[in-house]
């Protein structure tokens, strides 16, 4: 039975009441209403099973819980599970386009759609097509791993990216045209990792990406991949060019990437481009980085990160930072406002925002031996370091894997505050420097740490709220 009470449970962001959650799937706004699906087994806190999940929100602060939107279907294509895709509205129809496994699954996926009521505002009832619109890979490429469909417009026409790896080892992401989203045409590889910028900017080989997804925002192009290498990675982004080549097919060109997000603990983000907004929406998923006994005792695995809004810098780096709509949650007034030398008692969960010109240092936790959990600002150095060297991971077999200082870098401007804002919800941090860069972290405090707030050094300023339900002004 799940705990009644879980300290380590995220109270404000998107993960079902009970039993296990992954990947965010298919984003997508239908009437002023924010629907967030997402990777669940209704059945237990383990990876099988999977359904989609789904929440809706208006404000993307409040969300509400929804049934079950995609159930597998059984004797069809997505028997062993309705895995990751899209939602995309199809001449006003809403419609999912995901992975569907079936009972003879050799690591290659099925193309599925499944439509919605659009007279339904929060797209509770969802009807599966009979038939896949793609039984597999094409014939002819070596691959091994095929999943995760991404549709974009480009060229006024619909088409489609899959995610995949080759027998050689080599992750590539895959084109289609699918105007009407019934008939798919390969159209050949986007990009795959043999591609020189990739190379250089990311850091951890892959044999496969996965989940990968394409915005455009103010000229720049974004892709983004989920690095796989027969188990789930880190993640990372290219910016670029999309062009159109002879015969009207989109190319990918990149200039600069790397890291998308610097923590351990995020994973197969997915973008929604929010067009009445002018703005693209990231999720990710957070993972449990404890043992397999004690997501057991919890009843629940998986949360997803906090919406952030996505874009790029004139240097090809990218731009993130929090949506806005997250600060409907910070209670008023903020429980800290100026920096201070007495230590605060923090809530279970707070939004910190913290600006410095000179070295400066936030504690948040203390272990019972004396070792704390700290952020520490350079300005000098352009670098925030988190360490968290005292709160080890532990691994699923129930052995222990130890962390160190986490260091995060930003661009150096002499004389300019260095920032940092801190999201804490339960076990999951966030930690975003300056619009550059983000961390996701789960930190899970032992019953005799202390969650307090000590402000060490010079900072100009520190701001910190307790987070509760919305308000709604």
């Amino acid at each position: 039975m799940p705990q009644a009470y879980d300290a380590h449970a995220p109270r404000f962001r998107v993960r079902p009441p009970a039993n296990w959650a992954n990947d965010p799937n298919g984003p997508f706004r239908w009437r002023d209403r924010y629907h967030l699906f997402y990777q669940h087994n209704p059945g237990a806190p383990v990876h099988a099973d999977m359904h989609w999940g789904h929440s809706s929100s208006t404000d993307l602060a409040h969300w509400e819980h929804h049934p079950v939107a995609l159930t597998p279907t059984p004797g069809g294509a997505d028997e062993a599970g309705c895995w990751s895709g899209c939602v995309v509205d199809d001449a006003g129809v809403p419609t999912a386009v995901y992975t569907g496994i079936d009972r003879n699954h050799t690591g290659l996926g099925a193309i599925c759609l499944a439509r919605a009521n659009p007279d339904d505002e929060r797209l509770i009832h969802w009807e599966p097509q009979p038939e896949p619109v793609l039984s597999g890979p094409p014939d002819g490429l070596d691959v091994v791993m095929f999943r995760d469909p991404f549709v974009f417009r480009h060229g006024g026409r619909r088409r489609a990216l899959v995610g995949a790896g080759h027998a050689d080892g080599t992750p590539s992401v895959l084109l289609y045209d699918c105007d009407d989203l019934r008939s798919w045409r390969f159209m050949g590889v986007l990009l795959d990792g043999r591609d020189p910028v990739a190379t250089r900017a990311f850091e951890k080989g892959a044999t496969g990406w996965e989940c990968p997804q394409l915005y455009e925002t103010h000229g720049d192009c974004v892709l983004v991949v989920s690095l796989w290498d027969g188990n789930p990675q880190s993640t990372a982004y290219l910016t670029g060019r999309l062009e159109s080549i002879d015969d009207g097919r989109p190319a990918f060109v990149p200039r600069a990437g790397g890291r998308l997000d610097h923590g351990r603990d995020c994973y197969a983000p997915a973008v929604l481009r929010d067009e009445p907004a002018d703005r693209t929406l990231l999720w990710g998923w957070s993972w449990e980085a404890r043992a397999q006994h004690a997501v057991d005792r919890a009843g629940w695995a998986g949360v997803l990160t906090a919406p952030r809004v996505m874009g790029t810098h004139a240097d090809g780096g990218l731009r993130v930072s929090p949506a806005p709509e997250l600060e409907l949650l910070r209670a008023q007034p903020p429980f800290v406002n100026a920096p201070s030398d007495t230590p605060l008692p923090l809530p279970a969960a707070y939004d910190l925002e913290i600006g410095a010109r000179a070295p400066a240092s936030v504690t948040l936790l203390r272990a019972a031996s004396g070792a704390e959990l700290t952020v520490s600002l350079d300005p000098a150095a352009g670098t925030v370091v988190l360490d968290r060297s005292d709160w080890p991971r532990e691994r699923g077999d129930g052995s222990v894997a130890e962390s160190g200082p986490l260091v995060l870098r930003a661009e150096r401007v002499p004389g300019e505050e260095l920032t940092a804002r801190i999201l804490i919800d339960g076990s999951l941090l966030e930690l975003f420097v300056q619009d550059r860069v983000v961390a996701t972290e789960r930190i899970y405090a032992r019953t005799d740490d202390t969650a307090e707030l000590v402000v060490s050094g010079g900072p100009d300023r520190v701001t910190g709220w307790a987070v509760v339900p919305p308000r709604h002004d």
